[in-house]
């Protein structure tokens, strides 16, 4: 597959600044793999698709305000940091991999001001790529006091491709309402339209909820930069499969029964650790799965997405599970109907 078969026009205005004004009243676009159909619903329909015995799987993880606004040593100058990944495990190492910005003015040796009176310090200790920097935060208090600070400073990482600055409503929005475990930069998006009462209302029908977890990190939206999409590679992001969601999910497999994955992350995450009898298998572990056609499914036979960016890995991934002409066919209905596309856009549920 070539990464030019995943072009489309998609102009900017439908790309959503700010989600719905409730969680569950989103719009959503139902296709039908068996018979093309395509049918335009409210997202809190999806009740009419859920019975007892199926299972959605979701994924956990909770967002962490990632954005950081300094200043440089000795010249002042602005500096934004973004925080990727914890390479101290909550030792008193506070060790972080970044990126920041203006990477051309941040070099090892640098020390980096945080808030008022300088409320948090960090010095640059390496470099990992042209924007890429590991820095060490210079904090003498408690694991606990130090994590209360980098919520006070932090901002919520919205996309660079809303372009607005974090708002206090993000800090609810940018989440799903069943995150738990912190350690991700970016939401997985699909889980954002489910209210607490949709999922009451789905449990009542007996339907299933089966928490994973997968730490989004920014490499899930990097750029594909080669044509031969054989030859990209994802990075690694950490994931874990409790034993409870691989007894839920393979009961709801062997009776026949309907498997969402609820998000691209959770659908990586699922297919990142199955059996040979093509069973779901409990665990942890890091995954750089990349999903492209033609791509086998073993675990889930639908599927809720956001709309995706084009020559995206998401975009991919989806023609992977609702096939290529279908999903295209999808698209340019939705760009007619004015859907709203990514982290806080519209829905689609593949059946």
């Amino acid at each position: 597959m070539k990464l030019s078969d995943f072009t489309f026009d998609l102009p900017k205005d439908l790309i959503a600044e700010y989600p719905s004004e409730n969680r569950d009243e989103s719009r959503l676009m139902v296709v039908h793999r068996d018979t093309g159909k395509i049918e335009h619903k409210v997202f809190k329909d999806i009740l009419g698709y859920f019975d007892d015995g199926d299972a959605l799987i979701v994924n956990n993880t909770r967002v962490f305000p990632a954005r950081l606004f300094g200043r440089k040593e000795k010249t002042g100058a602005n500096i934004e940091v973004f925080l990727l990944r914890d390479l101290s495990y909550g030792s008193s190492g506070r060790l972080w991999d970044v990126l920041v910005e203006p990477a051309r003015k941040i070099r090892v040796g640098n020390k980096l001001y945080f808030g008022d009176d300088d409320m948090l310090v960090a010095e640059v200790i390496d470099n990992t790529t042209s924007r890429g920097r590991t820095i060490r935060f210079l904090f003498d208090g408690t694991d606990e006091e130090f994590r209360a600070v980098l919520d006070k400073l932090g901002h919520t990482p919205l996309p660079k491709y809303i372009k607005r600055p974090a708002e206090e409503s993000d800090k609810e929005r940018y989440q799903t309402v069943y995150a738990t475990e912190e350690g991700a930069v970016a939401a997985p998006t699909a889980g954002l339209h489910f209210s607490r009462e949709l999922m009451k209302r789905l449990e009542i029908k007996g339907a299933n909820f089966a928490e994973i977890t997968l730490h989004v990190g920014l490499g899930t939206f990097r750029s594909i930069d080669v044509e031969d999409l054989s030859k990209h590679k994802m990075d690694a992001e950490y994931y874990s499969i409790p034993d409870q969601t691989a007894e839920i999910v393979n009961k709801a497999k062997a009776q026949n029964k309907r498997i969402c994955a609820v998000g691209t992350t959770s659908m990586r995450t699922i297919e990142s650790s199955v059996s040979a009898g093509e069973t779901l298998k409990p665990g942890t572990g890091w995954t750089n799965l990349f999903i492209h056609p033609p791509y086998h499914f073993s675990i889930a036979n639908c599927m809720i997405t956001n709309f995706h960016l084009p020559k995206t890995s998401l975009i991919i991934m989806i023609s992977a599970f609702g096939g290529q002409e279908l999903i295209q066919k999808a698209y340019k209905e939705a760009i007619k109907e004015k859907y709203r596309f990514y982290s806080y856009g519209d829905a689609m549920l593949i059946l």
